[in-house]
């Protein structure tokens, strides 16, 4: 503006009432006069001092101030409308129009730069962006904002950008606005843009994004605001997606995209090493282009040329940036169906080279570009906007990146080909054999039209095109539970189709699902040397795409999954949280039946070192809750044989179930402890055989509680242990792991189990002589009488069970010395400590500490330890010592002795290791 102030007012050296005498008069000065008072001296003084100390004022004041202001150049922006028209026309009030012209664009520069004044004295204080509080007067102390800045500057910088976007061609010319008031409010538009807190007011936010495409566009400021624009990109990474908003805001309201176009010139000018030397400056731009693609699909296709030279440039943030404008504009620019052929079908062969390209980052020197690329992909998959003649081949571009040296480009490939599998166009069930069968059907179809005539061909079209399809146009449900639907019938998919075409459409789609579903099923056993990776990304993601190939009956990826199981004892949280996770999802129903079924089937098929795992699983989840007692009673239920059709693999299976959650659980086998005993031990143990051992592992786990419930029954249950050990009803391959659970069982349930184990001991040799009529062989004597070839006669099975049972029994009594020992030392410290801490009265208490001290000094308390210990070692050495002295297996020490010296026998024997164990009992 022309004019200046003259002797302005010092705001801050008046009081409290004259400063707010004085904030009113100008205020009512404001109001009361024409909108052109403000070119008055006197009222201009008054502003630019109220303006210059503007933070100083109280809060009232400051609204009064404001408020006159930008209520005035509210009105007078419709007057400049106005004044347009009535320039056509004589004037009404003989004002000339060239005063009246120069009045309204005096006005608008000043009162637009007292507001923006304002704004940048008011965000540079310290209040800036909060109300301040007045304290309302009266009863009520209650604080009132009289004074919530952000509101006012939104409402300013709005108002300001109306003064940019109506046409000032009137006022300043064909030029536009002068250079300094455009300057002044770029200026301010940009120290705003570089406050965060600023841009989080949405109004603020769009006022300031109108204000940079009015200056650019409407006033052609294209290459300052360019310049301007790509210093806050590079600068302020917060600012990439409003200043994007603000370029495309203004193609769309002005028309015009000379903005856009310039800033992606610019960018595509820069030389790649600056992109190198500015890493974050180059991520901000790439994420730039990405969010311009996303919002001018056509404008950014037109002038991608410019950019395509960056994809050999050094910097992979800039190329991982082109791949996501490409993806953008593959997946938007070209959906729409508008113009005539020729332009769609520029547009396709446009579209046809983005995905070339994409094709061919996927081998990228960067890893992170090679990441970029295929999350572009799933992007599109997402999208739909990959054709079915593109579908395998990037399929197979995904499958090749599994092996790829890079963690994040395979983390990359298992999320890519999870959503393909996810939106995949060839139907929920992907069944190479189901593929092949069908396929076969329509290729004959097929061959069978085509050897007819043209026009017979073509008779029949009683099925439209759009209504044929084997695939899905939407993705599938989330769920990763198979289809409950058991298509085994592979007529399902077959459709009586009489058109040609449909049909040549239909073998071709085929054909398609075919290659697409050998692709993924020949990935199991990569993803099984995934599963095993030490990367927790590669495990996590390679469990998610199992499930997802589960769910669409991928041939093999069942048992590929089951191979997760071991990986539940990892010591990274997260791996095990996946495979928990995916434990809960796959085998546990809303059902409790069904939960039973699938967990009785997955023990079945497990192998023993998944068993480990699978108990392990079993157990955390009954403890979590996730595995529920209703679940518990279907698994009885099971076991029972209460549900038709139950075999008694399963009923094995079922027991097993619930042995694993009685690890955690240990009251749930109490319940059905005769049923252990009747089915375990009864008929069903022959034609189910390691439901017997199992029967064994689960009354080991009973509860404290349930074991002396036991021993009011004990005769029938040891009985059952002791048939098992000595009888042979028991096939080979299973005995030796039954017999181990059943001494097991004796030593954790027996009251003496010593006794008992000395009767298996004695039936089991008795066993081994009875084929030679020499019952009874019990003592020392006889067996040293015994020749080389009388024991070169046993039979090497009997003989490897006796020396089994006899292993086993002394493995599990020395353990039992072990624990015996264990318990004494911790009863004396219990004892001691009792008794240090049981003083009746300070004389019993000095008497007690007197003879501590006398037994400290004789060392009695050493003694007992010493004692303790060689009746420990005295115990174990008679486990197989063979003296007059009462023991537990020394009746067989003669026998063992003389076999381990008979070369011919273990020669003979195909279990000549069994025999090895002798060793360590002989003298």
């Amino acid at each position: 503006p022309s004019l200046r102030p003259h002797a302005p007012v010092a705001v801050t050296a008046l009081r409290a009432a004259d400063l707010e005498e004085f904030v009113k008069g100008t205020s009512f000065d404001l109001s009361d006069k024409e909108l052109f008072c403000i070119e008055e001296q006197d009222v201009f003084n008054s502003i630019y001092s109220l303006v210059r100390d503007f933070t100083c004022l109280p809060p009232g004041l400051k609204f009064n101030l404001v408020e006159a202001l930008r209520s005035n150049l509210s009105v007078l922006l419709p007057n400049i409308d106005s004044l347009s028209r009535a320039s056509m026309s004589s004037p009404s009030d003989g004002i000339p129009i060239t005063d009246r012209i120069a009045s309204h664009r005096n006005a608008l520069k000043i009162y637009s730069f007292f507001l923006l004044s304002i704004v940048l004295a008011q965000e540079s204080s310290a209040d800036s962006g909060t109300g301040a509080k007045v304290t309302a007067h009266g009863r009520k102390k209650n604080p009132v904002y009289a004074w919530n800045w952000e509101a006012q500057r939104g409402r300013i910088m709005n108002l300001v950008a109306n003064s940019l976007e109506v046409d000032l061609t009137l006022l300043f010319g064909p030029g536009g606005a002068d250079e300094r008031y455009l300057s002044f409010a770029s200026k301010c538009t940009y120290v705003l843009f570089e406050n965060q807190n600023v841009l989080k007011d949405e109004e603020t936010r769009n006022g300031l994004c109108r204000i940079i495409g009015a200056i650019a566009t409407r006033h052609q400021k294209i290459s300052q605001t360019s310049a301007s624009v790509l210093h806050l990109i590079h600068k302020y990474d917060f600012t990439v997606a409003h200043l994007a908003e603000a370029v495309a805001a203004a193609e769309k309201k002005f028309g015009d995209g000379s903005l856009a176009i310039s800033l992606i010139r610019e960018i595509g000018r820069t030389d790649p090493k600056d992109y190198v030397r500015d890493g974050a400056g180059a991520d901000n731009v790439g994420r730039f282009l990405v969010e311009l693609a996303d919002r001018l699909p056509k404008l950014m296709s037109t002038n991608l040329g410019v950019l395509i030279p960056h994809f050999g440039g050094e910097s992979y943030k800039i190329r991982n940036s082109l791949v996501g404008v490409l993806g953008k504009l593959a997946a938007k620019a070209f959906k729409d169906v508008d113009g005539n052929n020729s332009a769609h079908s520029i547009r396709l062969r446009s579209k046809q080279a983005m995905l070339e390209i994409l094709i061919e980052r996927c081998r990228d020197v960067s890893a992170y570009t090679r990441s970029r690329v295929l999350q572009v992909w799933a992007e599109l998959c997402e999208e739909n906007a990959i054709s079915i003649g593109l579908w395998n081949e990037v399929a197979s571009v995904a499958s090749g990146r599994l092996e790829d040296k890079s963690a994040i480009v395979r983390k990359s490939a298992l999320q890519l080909l999870i959503t393909m599998l996810q939106h995949n166009p060839f139907g929920p069930q992907l069944r190479a054999t189901t593929f092949e069968a069908t396929l076969e059907k329509y290729k004959e179809k097929l061959e069978e039209k085509e050897s007819q005539s043209p026009a017979e061909g073509e008779l029949v079209n009683d099925h439209p095109l759009g209504e044929v399809t084997v695939g899905q146009d939407e993705s599938v449900s989330d769920s990763c539970l198979p289809s409950s639907q058991d298509q085994t019938d592979e007529d399902h998919m077959f459709v009586d189709i009489t058109n040609l075409e449909q049909i040549r459409a239909l073998v071709a789609s085929l054909e398609a699902g075919l290659r697409f579903t050998t692709c993924i099923t020949s990935l199991m056993p990569i993803l099984i040397q995934l599963l095993a990776s030490s990367s927790a990304t590669d495990v996590e993601n390679t469990i998610l795409l199992l499930m997802r190939c589960r769910q669409f009956q991928v041939e093999g990826s069942e048992a590929a999954l089951r191979k997760m199981l071991p990986l539940v004892f990892s010591q990274d949280k997260s791996i095990y949280e996946a495979v928990e996770s995916a434990f809960i999802a796959i085998y546990t129903k809303r059902i409790p039946t069904e939960t039973a079924k699938s967990l009785i089937n997955l023990n079945i098929d497990c192998s023993i070192g998944d068993l480990a795992a699978l108990e392990s699983l079993v157990s955390s989840l009954v403890l979590k809750g996730e595995i529920s007692s209703n679940t518990m009673s279907a698994l009885w239920d099971y076991f029972c044989f209460n549900i038709n059709g139950v075999r008694p693999v399963q009923c094995r299976g079922a027991l097993s179930i619930l042995c694993m959650a009685a690890k955690s659980s240990p009251s749930i086998l109490g319940t059905h402890l005769q049923d252990i005993v009747d089915i375990g031990f009864g008929r069903l143990a022959k034609e189910e055989p390691l439901l017997a051992r199992t029967a064994c592992l689960a009354l080991q786990r009973l509860s404290e509680e349930d074991k002396i419930k036991l021993l009011s029954t004990s005769t029938r249950v040891f009985a059952a242990l002791q048939s098992l050990v000595t009888s042979f009803s028991l096939p080979e391959k299973i005995w030796y792991g039954a017999t181990d659970k059943a001494i097991s069982a004796i030593y954790t349930l027996h009251p003496a189990p010593e006794i008992f184990a000395a009767e298996i001991a004695k039936k089991s040799l008795s066993s081994v002589f009875s084929a030679l009529g020499m019952d009874g062989v019990s003592n020392g004597v006889e067996l040293e009488t015994q020749n080389s070839s009388t024991i070169t006669e046993l039979s090497a099975m009997k003989l490897g069970r006796f020396l089994f049972v006899i292993s086993h029994i002394a493995l599990n009594h020395l353990v039992y010395i072990e624990t015996s020992v264990k318990k004494i030392h911790k009863q004396k410290q219990k004892n001691e400590k009792s008794q240090s801490t049981n003083e009746d009265s300070q004389v019993d208490g000095s008497k007690n500490s007197e003879a501590q001290d006398i037994n400290a000094e004789l060392g009695l308390g050493a003694t007992r330890d010493i004692a303790i210990e060689f009746f420990a070692e005295k115990a174990e050495r008679e486990i197989v010592s063979y003296s007059c002295e009462k023991n537990l297996l020394g009746h067989c020490g003669p026998f063992l002795s003389k076999l381990c010296r008979n070369l011919t026998l273990l020669q003979k024997s195909s279990r000549s290791y069994m025999l090895l164990q002798c060793l360590l009992f002989a003298d």
